[in-house]
């Protein structure tokens, strides 16, 4: 069961895909006491993408770019806050073929004692997306 689905926005950063950037570009937004919610990363070749929601976007993109990382944005997804147990991803996924939305990527944090889990979306349409879990 999804217990809250609103738009959100995460922030990309391109990097050259080398051993130390996350290491450094989490030392950067915890330097300026920002909490890192979600994060997601892949390197392509010499390329790395990473995605990162954190508690305040803006004060950490400009740390970001600030300490050099001018390939630094923020993108629109959806946040879908929800149980924790077996089958909600399905029914997530589920609802979105229903109305015809395609999941461009996802990513995910999970909590083990009664919090909710959390899933982070860029879809075909975010907007679409959060109607649809709204009215269920």
């Amino acid at each position: 069961m999804v217990r809250d689905a609103h738009l959100g926005k995460e922030i990309v950063v391109v990097v050259g895909n080398k051993i130390g950037v996350l290491a450094d570009l989490s030392k950067i937004v915890s330097d300026h006491g920002i909490n890192i919610e979600a994060v997601a990363g892949y390197a392509d070749n010499a390329e790395a993408k990473i995605m990162l929601v954190t508690n305040d976007n803006l004060r950490a993109l400009d740390a970001l770019v600030k300490n050099g990382y001018k390939s630094s944005k923020e993108s629109e997804v959806l946040v879908l806050e929800m149980e924790n147990k077996a089958g909600v991803l399905k029914n997530i996924t589920a609802k979105l073929a229903s109305e015809s939305i395609d999941i461009k990527y996802i990513y995910g944090t999970t909590c083990t004692s009664g919090c909710p889990s959390r899933v982070v979306l860029s879809t075909s349409n975010n907007e679409k997306a959060v109607v649809a879990f709204k009215t269920r």
